[in-house]
C-alpha cells in the first residue's frame, strides 16, 4: 500500500513537471520559450513576431486570447470553396482575418472594423502578412446606412451605443452601413462579432440570410432581453440553419448564485449555423 502510494506521488509529480514544460503552441510553429514569451509579453510591447512575420497589437491579453481561442482552438475551423466570400463583422486588429486567409488562401474576405485604433491595426496587420483579396472597412455593420454613435476603446470591447450619450474622447459618430445590402450575393461564411448588435443586424437581415452558407455569432445578451436570443435562434431555424452553441465566456461560474457584481453582458454564446 506504501508503495503504491509512493509510486502515486511521483507519477502525479512527474506529471505537473511534463505540463508544465507542454507546449501546444508548438502547433502553430512556436518553441516551448516562444510560447513563454507570449504568454508574458511586456504590458509596452506593440509587436510579436508570429509565422515569420510581425503581428501589431496594443493589448496583450487580447491578443494571447486571440492566439488561443483562434489558432489553437480554431474557433472558426470550416471547409470552403475555393474563392469562397468571406464577410468577417467585427475584424478587431486581424486575427481572425489571418487565420482564414491561411486555411482558405484564394477567399476573399471584407473585413468591417469601425474601431479607429484597431482598424489601423488590422491594416498594418494585413500588409504585414502581405494578405491578398482582403479588403479593410473602417464602418460598423449595422441594421441601416447612417451615422451612429460608437464608443471607441482599442480592444474587443468597443461597440454600438443605442443610448443617447454625451461625447467624449471615447464617444464618436461613425459610419454605419447595413449587412443587408452586402448579401444579395451567396457569402460563404459570415462571422459576426459586434459586441451586441447582432440582434438588430440579424433582425434586419432575416429574409436575405438564404444567401449565407455558414454563420458564426459571437451573442452578447442580458438576462431582461431573453427574446433576443429566442428570436435569433428562430431567424436561424426559418431559414434552414442547424446550430451548435458554446459558452464564449464563462461569466457565472455559478448561475443561481450570482452575487451583486453588474457584468457587462450576463451571457456570451457562441453560435455556429450552417447547413
Amino acid at each position: 500500500m506504501k508503495q503504491n502510494i509512493f509510486t502515486n506521488i511521483i507519477n502525479g509529480v512527474a506529471g505537473k513537471i511534463n505540463k508544465a514544460f507542454d507546449n501546444p503552441f508548438k502547433k502553430i510553429g512556436l518553441t516551448w520559450w516562444q510560447a513563454r514569451i507570449l504568454k508574458n509579453i511586456p504590458a509596452d510591447a506593440t509587436t510579436f513576431n508570429l509565422f515569420g512575420s510581425t503581428v501589431y497589437f496594443t493589448n496583450k491579453q487580447e491578443l494571447f486570447h486571440a492566439v488561443e481561442e483562434i489558432f489553437l482552438d480554431e474557433i472558426y475551423k470550416i471547409k470552403l470553396p475555393e474563392n469562397a466570400i468571406i464577410i468577417d463583422g467585427g475584424a478587431n486588429v486581424g486575427m481572425s482575418v489571418l487565420y482564414l486567409k491561411q486555411q482558405h488562401p484564394t477567399a476573399t474576405i471584407i473585413a468591417f472594423e469601425p474601431d479607429e485604433t484597431n482598424y489601423n491595426l488590422l491594416n498594418k496587420n494585413i500588409t504585414s502578412f502581405n494578405l491578398t483579396k482582403t479588403t479593410p472597412v473602417k464602418k460598423a455593420i449595422w441594421k441601416e446606412n447612417t451615422t451612429i454613435t460608437f464608443s471607441n476603446e482599442g480592444s474587443m470591447s468597443s461597440k454600438i451605443e443605442t443610448e443617447a450619450l454625451e461625447a467624449t474622447e471615447n464617444i464618436t459618430k461613425i459610419e454605419a452601413v447595413r449587412l443587408k445590402d452586402y448579401l444579395t450575393e451567396t457569402i460563404h461564411f459570415l462571422k459576426l462579432d459586434i459586441e451586441g448588435a447582432e440582434y438588430e443586424v440579424l433582425k434586419d437581415c432575416r429574409n436575405s440570410l438564404s444567401n449565407v452558407e455558414n454563420i458564426f455569432i459571437e451573442f452578447h445578451g442580458h438576462f431582461d432581453k431573453t427574446n433576443e436570443l429566442t428570436e435569433i435562434l428562430l431567424i436561424l431555424e426559418e431559414n434552414k440553419f442547424k446550430y451548435y452553441i458554446k459558452e464564449a465566456d464563462c461569466v457565472y461560474p455559478t448561475p443561481f448564485a450570482r452575487g451583486t457584481d453588474k457584468k457587462n453582458y450576463d451571457l456570451q454564446l457562441n453560435i455556429f449555423a450552417f447547413r
